[in-house]
């Protein structure tokens, strides 16, 4: 098979092009611009690009198919190219189907915490030596690339995300994959840019559970209100098995989170917060329906260090803890904050929150926010201009921001330069410091500033 990416630079489309690569597969692509960690993961499997740029040359008729990465236009000439030429073009999520349409399938969706449930199954089924193939939206430790397509596994495991497909396709991804086992972690708007309304935004939900497949189940948060309108008032429903969950009972014992088991054990884990709490309970259902008993489950989850940027340890001492997280939707920032203030008390927690994507720099966005970090002692939130001219955005003033999150001693920065010198300047005995983006803050290196 002769595979050609159109942006292959991305970060899911770089880990499925090494998967496609390991599995056998003739692969090429293409970028206008290829950043790390994605350009070195790619020269290591010998699939970078050698010019950057769009080439009509790159695409023939002895392409078996061409993928369409997200950031890829629809004027992209490479794709024109490939519609003249009447081949065969999948979006991403599309593909990912086509890989693994003969094969048992389990979705894990969500507006938040589904990257860490399917970290949890995947390093629960690893321990337990199941072989199933997967993608997850984050690096996952002890898995070497966020995607796996095999000849083997009878099994993939899909992070459901509800962004749209491609620039040709504007579904949602997880309305592509068909899941034989779904889960749906809870709901909380997002991507205001795709879906303008909470209502539009929940009906995409809703319409997910038509596309499982008959005779299928659906995992779902007991305790979230949209999903309990979505099971008990949706007739699209009938077709399938609905299964609730409730969070994980848990105690915490000097600072450490132990598990309550079914059989009143108490297991010792390293991740912490309510949300957390969710999240566990929702992977041991779906462990549960791939044959691992709870008795496994909790021997290897035990084991779970999270997935890159979930609450992440930068660096610690006997004064101080930093921690890194991906959370930037409204729903995503209060639980991580409340998670890390619960689990130290005592200690001043400063939130440094980047707003970054569209929907966060989006002003008619920006009242979602409102007292989100109100469980931060300093709170500290920073956007780049320059970010909100790229998005062709109306400009936000400092004042807006600051009114919108409803925290009186709230700190606005514009300037990754002003913010960086606060941080250095700060003395962090007692002080723990939560660092929240799905961008780099305008390239600060958080990870060297702390290793120093």
């Amino acid at each position: 098979m002769k595979i050609h990416l159109i942006a292959i630079g991305g970060s899911a489309m770089h880990n499925l092009a090494i998967a496609l690569s390991e599995k056998g597969y003739e692969v090429s692509g293409s970028d206008d611009e290829i950043f790390e960690p994605s350009r070195s993961r790619l020269k290591r499997h010998g699939l970078l690009p050698t010019t950057m740029g769009w080439d009509v040359g790159r695409i023939n008729k002895n392409l078996d198919a061409v993928i369409l990465g997200m950031h890829a236009r629809v004027d992209n000439p490479e794709l024109k190219k490939a519609q003249e030429l009447g081949l065969k073009i999948y979006s991403y999520p599309e593909y990912l189907y086509e890989q693994c349409k003969d094969k048992r399938r389990i979705v894990i969706a969500g507006s938040h915490g589904k990257t860490t449930v399917t970290a949890m199954v995947m390093h629960a089924l690893r321990l337990n030596g199941i072989v199933f193939d997967y993608m997850v939206g984050a690096q996952v430790e002890g898995f070497d690339t966020m995607v796996r397509l095999s000849n083997d596994a009878q099994t993939t495991i899909f992070e459901g995300d509800e962004y749209y497909s491609s620039a040709l396709d504007p579904r949602p991804k997880f309305h592509l994959y068909r899941p034989h086992v779904a889960l749906i972690t809870g709901i909380a708007w997002d991507h205001i840019n795709i879906f303008p309304s909470f209502d539009n935004y929940v009906e995409q939900f809703r319409i997910f559970t038509k596309f499982i497949e008959p005779g299928g189940d659906m995992n779902y948060y007991a305790n979230d209100p949209e999903l309990a309108r979505i099971v008990h008032h949706s007739t699209d429903i009938k077709h399938i098995r609905t299964i609730p969950y409730l969070t994980h009972p848990h105690r915490l014992h000097d600072g450490k989170t132990l598990l309550l088991t079914d059989q009143k054990q108490l297991v010792e884990v390293s991740f912490f917060g309510e949300h957390n709490m969710q999240n566990v309970s929702a992977a041991l259902q779906i462990c549960r329906s791939m044959g691992i008993t709870d008795a496994q489950f909790y021997r290897a989850i035990v084991s779970f260090k999270g997935a890159d940027k979930r609450l992440q340890t930068l660096t610690q001492n006997e004064h101080t803890h930093i921690f890194i997280d991906f959370a930037h939707s409204p729903s995503k920032v209060s639980a991580t904050v409340k998670a890390v203030k619960h689990l130290y008390p005592s200690r001043t927690l400063v939130a440094c929150l980047e707003l970054h994507t569209f929907s966060s720099l989006s002003e008619n966005f920006l009242a979602q926010y409102f007292q989100t970090m109100s469980a931060a002692d300093i709170v500290w939130v920073y956007y780049n201009p320059e970010t909100i001219r790229h998005k062709k955005l109306k400009s936000l003033e400092p004042e807006t921001v600051y009114k919108a999150f409803g925290n009186p001693d709230m700190e606005v920065f514009t300037d990754s330069d002003t913010l960086l010198h606060k941080i250095t300047a700060t003395d962090w005995n007692n002080k723990n410091l939560l660092i929240m983006s799905s961008g780099n803050f305008n390239g600060i290196d958080f990870r060297k500033l702390f290793s120093n």
